[in-house]
C-alpha cells in the first residue's frame, strides 16, 4: 500500500533548521537557525525565533486559489513598463491581502508565539516578523530588502496580519521585477515567514557589516556601520552612520586592537518603537541629539566584539559552503541588557564573484579643470557622466530615462527599476551599506551616498561626471569631464626577484591597489595624510593658545568627538597608517616620517605662527634636522606614537619607519635616540629603521650611516638634484635635470654596493626606473633590492624588469 508522504509543518524553531532547509523556511531563518544551532556555543548571539514555512504558504495560496489567479495577472505583465508592473504588483498584494489564513494555519502560529512569549516571561512578546523568501539570500544572488519586515509587533491579531503582509510581499514591485532579472519563476519561490524575538537596539544601537571591504573586494578587512535606534535607518540609508573598519588577520591576538579606521557619522534619525502602536503605526522616527550626532553609537570593545563574530561567521559558512564565502550581517545592541545580537546573516554577493584578476582603472582627466557640485562617499571606483534627473519620489517613475544620473534623497527597493536604468546614482544620504549602495555596486554603476544637498545643488537637466575613482570621497562634477578606462589582466604578470613596491600617500586607494600585483608599499608619503585628513599643524594642537579666533574654531570642529586635540592627530594618523599597511600585510609598508618644507608646513592650519620664513626651504630646516630640535619634537613625539599604535595595537608589525633628509651620521644616531625616548625603539618588536638616501653625503658615508640604520631608499629626485646642483623647481636649468646623467647613476652603484656589502637593504623610491629602461636595467642589473613606482606604472615596469632578469 502506498503511504502518503507526510506534510511539512506549518511551523519550524530555529533550532530545528539549518542552512541545508532554505526550501523549507527560506535563506533568512535558514541562516538565522543555522547561526542559532552552531554558532552559539562560540559567543554568537542570536534571538530565538521560528519560521511559519514555505509549505504554509503555499498550503495558504493552494486553498485560497491565489495561484491560478496570480498566474493569469502575471501572464500580462511587461516588467519593464513601470506603470505594468506597478498596476500588477497592485493587484497580485490586494488578491492575498484580501484573504484569511486558514485555521489551523492560524492555530500553529499562535501556539507558537504563545511559547515564544512564555519564553521571555509574557502574554506578548514584541517580535520582528520577517518575509525569508526560498530564492533570497543565496550566494550568487540577493534578493535582500525585497520582501517586507515589521518591527516592534505585539499580540495575536498584529502577529496574522503581519504575516499575512509578508506573504503579499513576495509580489512587491522590486521583487517581481528583481526575479525577472534574475529569471526565477515567479510562483515556483516560496515564502516562509520568520518571527523573531527584538531586540530592543531601539534603546541603543545597530546597524550592519560585511566581512569583506564592500568597495574593493580587499578580504582581510570587517566593515562595521552603526547608528543610534533600530536599524531600519542604516539599511534603507536614510541616516550617515559611524563607520568602522577592522582588521582581520590580529584579531584573533586578544592583546591587540586592530580597530584601522573610525568615522562618526551625522546619525540625524534614531528609530525607536512608536508612541502609538494602535494607529497602525509600529515605530516612528525622532531627530537625534546634537550630543548624539557627535559621539559614536557603539564602544571600541563592541565594535572588536561584533568584527569576531563577523569572522566567525564567515568562517563557518565558508567551511558549508566549500568555498571562500563572505558575508552580509545585520546586528542590534540591546539598550536594557547591553548585548549584542546578529538578527541576519547572509552571502555577500559581489566581490565574493568577482575576477580580481581583471582590473578596471578609471582616471579622470585632470588637466580640465571641472567645478565640483557636491562631495558624498564613494561606492566603488568608476566613472560616469549623463544628464541628472531629480527624483523626490516614485510618481514619475516613468519618466526616467536610460542613462541618466539617478539624483534623490535616499532610495528603498522600490527604486530597483529605475537604478537599473541610471548611468550613475547619487543621493543626500546613506553610507556604504545603504540600500543605493548596495544596489549599485550589483549594477556596475558608480554611485556618491550622503552628499546631504544633492537634491538642491543638482537640477535636472544638469550634466554632471559622477567620480568615485579617488578614494573615500566621491565627487560629482560640473559638466561632461573626459576620463579613460584601462583594463589589466594581473594574472599574465611574472614573478620578479626584484621586490616591485608602491608609492602612496592616499590610504582610501589601499584596498583596492592591493589587488595589483606587488611586493608592499616601498613609499608611504605621510605629509599627504597630514595635509589632506589632519589639516593642522602638529604645534599648533600642542599650543592652542597661540591660535587666532577662526583658527581655534576650525580645529574645534575638526577634532569634534576626540578626547583630546593631541589624540585627533595620534589617531587621525594612525588609522591613516594602518589602512595601508593592512592593505599590504604581511608585505613591508615603509613609512617615511613628515618631509614637510618649513614653508609646506606653514600652510597647515596654525602654522605661519611656527614656521620660520626661508629663502630656500628645499635645503632648510626640513626631515630629520626638526626631530631632534627642541623646537619640533613634540610635534615628532605625536608622529612616533601614530607609530606606536599601528604597529603595538593593531599588531601591524609590516610597518617599517624611514628618517628622510640626514644630512650627517651624528644626526641619524640623534633622531633614533629621540624615537626611542618616545617609546619608539629600533629593533624592539621587529622595527627597522630605514634612512631615505638622498644627500650626496649618504653615499659618501654610506658604510657608516648603515651601521646605524637597517637599510636605504634611494630618493631619485632630491640626490639627483643635490648631486647636480639644480633647483628641480627652476625652469631656467630643468635642462640640465637627469637621472641617467653619469654622476647620478655613479652614486646609486655606489650606494647599492655599499649596502649589498654591509648586509643591508636597498631600494630606490621615483618614477625614474619606468621612465628610463637603461636605468631601470642598470638598477637591477646592480641587485637593488627593490623599485617603489607610481601604482599606475607598477604593472608596466613589473614586466619590463622580468624581461631584464630574464636576460641576466
Amino acid at each position: 500500500m502506498q503511504v502518503e508522504q507526510q506534510a511539512q509543518p506549518h511551523v519550524m524553531w530555529f533550532d530545528e533548521v539549518g542552512i541545508e532547509d532554505v526550501d523549507k523556511v527560506g535563506g533568512k531563518s535558514a541562516s538565522l537557525g543555522e547561526m542559532y544551532q552552531e554558532l552559539s556555543s562560540k559567543g554568537v548571539r542570536v534571538p530565538n525565533g521560528f519560521s511559519v514555512t514555505a509549505s504554509a504558504f503555499h498550503y495558504f495560496m493552494r486553498e485560497t486559489n491565489c495561484r491560478e489567479e496570480i498566474k493569469k495577472m502575471l501572464y500580462e505583465l511587461n516588467v519593464d513598463d513601470p506603470a505594468s508592473l506597478k498596476a500588477t504588483g497592485s493587484q497580485i498584494r490586494n488578491l492575498i491581502l484580501s484573504k484569511t489564513l486558514p485555521e489551523d494555519l492560524q492555530e500553529s502560529i499562535l501556539s507558537a508565539y504563545s511559547k515564544l512569549s512564555k519564553e521571555f516571561g509574557t502574554d506578548a512578546v514584541d517580535v520582528a516578523v520577517r518575509s525569508s523568501a526560498t530564492a533570497e539570500d543565496l550566494p550568487n544572488a540577493s534578493f535582500a530588502g525585497q520582501q517586507e519586515t515589521f518591527l516592534n509587533v505585539q499580540g495575536t491579531e498584529s502577529l496574522l496580519d503581519r504575516t499575512k503582509a509578508c506573504i503579499a510581499s513576495l509580489f512587491t514591485d522590486r521583487a517581481i521585477f528583481y526575479r525577472e532579472q534574475q529569471k526565477f519563476d515567479h510562483l515556483s519561490v516560496g515564502l516562509s515567514v520568520c518571527v523573531q524575538k527584538m531586540v530592543r537596539s531601539d534603546l541603543a544601537s545597530s546597524g550592519v557589516m560585511f566581512s569583506i571591504d564592500t568597495e574593493s573586494g580587499f578580504q582581510n578587512a570587517v566593515l562595521i556601520t552603526s547608528s543610534w535606534g533600530l536599524g531600519e535607518n542604516v539599511v534603507q540609508g536614510s541616516v550617515n552612520p559611524d563607520e568602522f573598519y577592522v582588521f582581520k588577520p590580529t584579531l584573533s591576538d586578544p592583546a591587540l586592537r586592530p580597530i584601522i579606521s573610525r568615522k562618526l557619522g551625522e546619525k540625524q534619525l534614531r528609530m525607536t518603537y512608536s508612541s502609538n502602536p494602535a494607529s497602525g503605526e509600529l515605530v516612528e522616527n525622532h531627530p537625534t541629539t546634537i550630543e548624539e550626532q557627535q559621539s559614536f553609537s557603539v564602544t571600541d570593545d563592541e565594535v572588536l566584539e561584533l568584527a569576531r563574530w563577523a569572522c566567525a561567521i564567515e568562517k563557518h559558512y565558508t567551511a558549508k559552503h566549500g568555498k571562500y564565502t563572505p558575508m552580509d550581517m545585520e546586528w542590534a545592541k540591546d539598550g536594557k541588557t547591553g548585548q549584542l545580537f546578529i538578527v541576519q546573516a547572509r552571502p555577500e554577493t559581489v566581490h565574493s564573484q568577482a575576477d580580481h584578476n581583471k582590473i578596471l582603472t578609471y582616471t579622470r582627466d585632470t588637466t580640465r579643470y571641472a567645478e565640483v557640485v557636491v562631495r558624498g562617499k564613494s561606492v566603488g571606483t568608476r566613472i560616469a557622466s549623463g544628464r541628472a534627473h531629480v527624483m523626490t519620489d516614485l510618481s514619475d517613475m516613468d519618466k526616467f530615462q536610460e542613462g541618466e544620473v539617478l539624483v534623490t534623497d535616499m532610495t528603498d527597493p522600490d527604486w530597483a527599476p529605475i537604478m537599473k536604468k541610471a548611468a550613475a546614482i547619487v543621493t543626500n544620504r546613506g553610507g556604504r551599506t545603504c540600500h543605493a549602495a548596495i544596489i549599485s555596486r550589483e549594477l556596475g554603476v558608480p554611485c556618491v551616498v550622503g552628499c546631504q544637498n544633492a537634491t538642491a545643488e543638482i537640477s535636472t537637466g544638469d550634466v554632471v561626471t559622477i567620480d568615485c575613482s579617488g578614494g573615500e570621497e566621491g565627487l560629482v562634477l560640473e559638466g561632461a569631464v573626459p576620463y579613460t578606462i584601462d583594463e589589466s589582466d594581473v594574472s599574465e604578470v611574472p614573478a620578479t626577484k626584484t621586490k616591485m613596491m608602491m608609492i602612496l600617500g592616499n590610504p582610501h586607494l589601499a584596498f583596492d591597489l592591493s589587488h595589483l600585483p606587488n611586493s608592499g608599499i616601498g613609499l608611504v608619503r605621510m605629509e599627504f595624510m597630514i595635509m589632506n585628513h589632519i589639516k593642522v599643524h602638529p604645534l599648533a594642537l600642542l599650543n592652542p593658545e597661540v591660535l587666532t579666533l577662526k583658527e581655534q574654531a576650525i580645529v574645534a570642529e575638526l577634532t569634534r568627538g576626540y578626547p583630546s586635540v593631541q589624540q585627533y592627530f595620534v589617531d587621525k594618523l594612525a588609522e591613516g597608517i594602518a589602512m595601508i599597511a593592512s592593505a599590504f600585510h604581511p608585505h613591508d609598508v615603509v613609512l617615511r616620517f613628515s618631509d614637510f618644507k618649513s614653508n609646506e608646513y606653514a600652510n597647515l592650519i596654525g602654522g605661519q605662527h611656527f614656521e620660520p620664513a626661508e629663502e630656500n626651504p628645499m635645503l632648510g630646516w626640513r626631515g630629520a634636522s626638526r626631530y631632534y630640535d627642541e623646537k619640533y619634537k613634540l610635534g615628532f613625539e605625536l608622529e612616533c606614537e601614530a607609530v606606536k599604535k599601528v604597529r603595538n595595537v593593531c599588531g601591524l608589525t609590516n610597518l617599517v619607519v624611514m628618517i628622510p633628509f640626514l644630512r650627517t651620521v651624528s644626526e641619524a644616531s640623534k633622531v633614533i635616540a629621540t624615537m626611542a625616548s618616545y617609546g619608539l625603539k629600533q629593533g624592539e618588536n621587529g622595527l627597522r629603521v630605514y634612512g631615505m638616501c638622498e644627500v650626496p653625503s649618504n653615499v659618501i658615508l654610506a658604510h657608516k650611516f648603515l651601521q646605524i640604520l637597517d637599510g636605504f631608499s634611494i630618493g631619485s629626485n632630491d640626490l639627483t638634484q643635490l648631486t647636480l646642483g639644480i633647483d628641480r623647481d627652476s625652469e631656467i636649468v630643468s635642462h640640465l635635470y637627469d637621472e641617467r646623467n653619469e654622476a647620478v647613476t655613479e652614486m646609486f652603484t655606489q650606494v647599492i654596493s655599499a649596502a649589498h656589502a654591509a648586509g643591508k637593504y636597498i631600494g630606490i623610491c621615483g618614477q625614474a626606473p619606468s621612465d628610463y629602461p637603461e636605468l631601470c636595467e642598470l638598477l637591477v642589473r646592480c641587485g637593488i633590492t627593490s623599485i617603489a613606482l607610481n601604482p599606475d606604472t607598477i604593472l608596466k615596469a613589473t614586466m619590463q624588469v622580468a624581461k631584464i632578469e630574464k636576460d641576466l
